[in-house]
């Protein structure tokens, strides 16, 4: 009888474990292209501050005038709060920004920030470096 009720909870543990969702985290290389490099200016409209990743969306002019949002990650608030971005300095929906960074593989109107110039000339980072520096299309190591 207690060796049924062992494998009766053994088995309901299994269960709620798999139905947990899976975390997983991407790399650099296999969303952005670091041969893509792309500095835009823009407004912002929108800011996340969250985990894994921070996000803020910028409306772009384009060539013919229209004005595209583009998505851009970088890091976690914890992360932003040790580089220097603090309350004072923070981005806000309106704000006149310009931002280098990388562009998605895809080509679509997201990509991963680096260096944001704020509205008053400073400089802070927003997102790590480019990783390998070729977007994953090489190993890390030399393979033999």
């Amino acid at each position: 009888m207690a060796r049924r009720v062992i494998d009766i909870l053994l088995l309901a543990i299994c269960f709620a474990f798999s139905a947990m969702p899976v975390l997983a985290h991407h790399s650099f290389g296999a969303e952005y292209d670091a041969n893509k490099p792309i500095t835009l200016t823009g407004v912002i409209t929108k800011v996340e501050l969250t985990n894994p990743h921070s996000h803020f969306y910028l409306d772009v002019k384009d060539s013919k005038g229209t004005v595209v949002n583009w998505k851009f990650e970088g890091y976690n608030p914890a992360v932003l709060y040790r580089i220097g971005w603090s309350k004072s300095v923070m981005l806000k929906a309106g704000d006149k920004i310009t931002v280098f960074g990388w562009q998605a593989r895809d080509g679509g109107n997201w990509a991963h920030s680096r260096e944001i110039t704020l509205p008053d000339g400073k400089k802070l980072f927003f997102g790590p470096p480019s990783g390998t520096g070729d977007g994953g299309a090489a190993p890390a190591v030399e393979v033999r």
